[in-house]
């Protein structure tokens, strides 16, 4: 594997460019963290709804990593490894959430298994209410992560090809054997890389939430809502909260790619 180019090497007008995108993304941080009020940030970070949307935020977040691992790997697979007429449209349709503005998302998901959706009805008939319920979050947080998964899976299996995976059928390893053993060891920087990204998507998700889910304190009212309804009675309060909303976002992502790497070397020495 080659190293990266020394810096030295890096042409001088690329770099500018890329001080200039590194400035876009860290100006607006420096300037949110001069609106802080540190004096009340504890109080402010600690009070009774903002621990809830904290705490339901980390938990519904989880548990649409979760979906987004069992669903999005059989996905990816079936995607990178399948060859089947309109594998091009059901791609497409996979992802579709990347593009969609998350209120579609969370009205298509309200007009699927709302009290008088597609589907919704007949669980009603069962004593299943998912619209406005911790489920619901959780359902729309996997609608809109889900994709991340499923993309960063896909381009990792055909780019590592099968060349290993045949070598294992070959010595007769069953299919089940080979995805456990080759598979999925060769993608797991992208699998571990995607569900990071399902998970931040997830962690700072809104719009379908909101619609599908409502905004219930303790129940449907994740971090991202209690931020908007606190930027409009209390700004210091929405400033102090996104602040702690970066923040973890910041540990799971660093934490997430230090497994990447260790994982990548772990891989490159084993082939």
């Amino acid at each position: 594997m080659s190293e990266p180019a020394p810096f030295r090497d890096v042409p001088r007008w690329v770099a500018g460019v890329a001080a200039v995108g590194a400035l876009f993304v860290v100006l607006p941080l420096v300037a949110m963290l001069t609106r802080v009020n540190w004096g009340e940030f504890i109080p402010l970070v600690t009070s009774e709804s903002s621990i809830a949307a904290l705490w339901l935020s980390l938990r519904t977040s989880i548990a649409a990593t979760v979906l987004c691992i069992v669903f999005g790997i059989p996905m990816a697979l079936v995607l990178a490894r399948s060859r089947f007429p309109g594998q091009r449209l059901l791609r497409s349709l996979v992802l579709l959430p990347l593009v969609l503005p998350p209120v579609v998302g969370g009205i298509a998901l309200l007009y699927t298994f709302g009290r008088r959706g597609l589907l919704g009805s007949s669980l009603e008939l069962l004593g299943i209410d998912i619209a406005f319920s911790t489920t619901a979050v959780v359902m729309a947080q996997t609608f809109v992560a889900l994709p991340f998964l499923v993309l960063s899976l896909e381009g990792a299996l055909r780019t590592v090809g099968t060349r290993f995976e045949a070598i294992g059928a070959t010595l007769g390893a069953r299919p089940t054997t080979v995805l456990r053993r080759i598979t999925l060891p060769l993608a797991m920087p992208a699998l571990i890389s995607g569900a990071v990204l399902s998970f931040a998507r997830a962690l700072g998700e809104f719009g379908a939430t909101l619609t599908f889910a409502g905004s219930l304190q303790g129940t449907t009212r994740t971090l991202p809502l209690e931020i908007y309804l606190q930027r409009e009675v209390d700004p210091d309060a929405a400033v102090a909260l996104s602040l702690v909303l970066i923040v973890v976002a910041v540990i799971v992502v660093g934490l997430a790619h230090q497994a990447g790497t260790t994982s990548s070397l772990t891989r490159g020495a084993r082939v």
